[in-house]
């Protein structure tokens, strides 16, 4: 490798590859964007080939890209788990990926309790959406994603382990001017928040409104932001499908309430998707207090 790469370029460039672009990676990094493309030309200038092509507004790993990526990784990896040997009381970092229907209230439990019991690693946990998550399970950058069961198209190569049911509900604020009235006449009259499209409950939501004559019905926005889809709930007479998980501390304090759809289908699976034969330190134990948890849900 030639001896003007620098961690700051493969950082740099592991940062864009997560992110798909600039801006963000500048903003976390501290420095302006034109700083931030002069570090990756460098690389791109060092190493003899670009890293990255333009689609639209996203930067895409080229195929050379993607292999010194998969190298980059490792290689950092290898470092940090040198670093970390050199401090007493820390065992390595065991990264996990949740998604928004268990971050709200199912995995703060699991991480404290597994922060008691495993003290030494180091929990790393990202969020994101679906395809964003099991993209870097597959890459590696992930060891497990919480969440709901993947497509069937997903599996090759993963396993599940099914933790529990998940409810998609209908829900808008306490004082909801439709709140008693049945939910299609709800949702015909109120503007209506859905997942969005990439989301795994959007398909059984767009079931729904099939059967109950709303096909083709057009979303004021989309999302599964807490923040944003709380903030339009509360702020308007907007209606929202969301996992139940999501919401359950604003169902639980009174500042969100569910609209009774009568489908007993708008439900799911909640567990564990990890690579085949991957065995990281720590993960055995999370997966065993993960099964705790959910165990002791109501």
């Amino acid at each position: 490798m030639h001896p003007g790469v620098k961690l700051r370029h493969i950082r740099a460039f592991l940062d864009i590859a997560a992110e798909g672009g600039l801006s963000a990676v500048a903003r976390a990094q501290g420095i302006t964007q034109p700083a931030l493309s002069r570090t990756l030309a460098e690389l791109e200038a060092l190493l003899g080939q670009p890293m990255f092509l333009r689609q639209g507004r996203r930067l895409v790993l080229t195929e050379g890209g993607a292999v010194f990526r998969r190298h980059a990784l490792t290689a950092i990896q290898a470092l940090e788990a040198g670093a970390a040997a050199l401090r007493p009381g820390v065992s390595g970092t065991l990264r996990v990926g949740v998604l928004p229907t268990v971050a709200t209230r199912f995995m703060p439990r699991v991480v404290l309790r597994f922060r008691d019991l495993r003290p030494e690693i180091l929990l790393a946990v990202e969020t994101g959406p679906h395809f964003h998550l099991m993209r870097m399970l597959r890459e590696g950058l992930v060891d497990l994603v919480v969440g709901r069961l993947p497509g069937a198209a997903e599996m090759a190569g993963l396993s599940f382990d099914h933790l529990y049911e998940d409810e998609v509900v209908l829900v808008g604020r306490t004082d909801h001017p439709f709140r008693h009235r049945p939910a299609q006449e709800a949702l015909a009259a109120s503007p209506v928040i859905l997942p969005p499209t990439t989301a795994l409950i959007r398909p059984v939501v767009e079931d729904y409104l099939a059967a109950n004559g709303l096909a083709g019905l057009r979303p004021a926005v989309e999302t599964v932001s807490l923040a944003l889809g709380r903030g339009i709930c509360l702020s308007s007479d907007a209606l929202w499908f969301i996992s139940r998980g999501v919401v359950a501390h604003e169902l639980d304090r009174g500042d969100l309430a569910i609209l009774p759809t009568g489908a007993r289908f708008l439900s799911g699976a909640v567990g564990m998707t990890q690579r085949q034969g991957s065995a990281p330190t720590g993960l055995a134990d999370f997966a065993e207090i993960a099964r705790e948890v959910a165990r002791e849900r109501p």
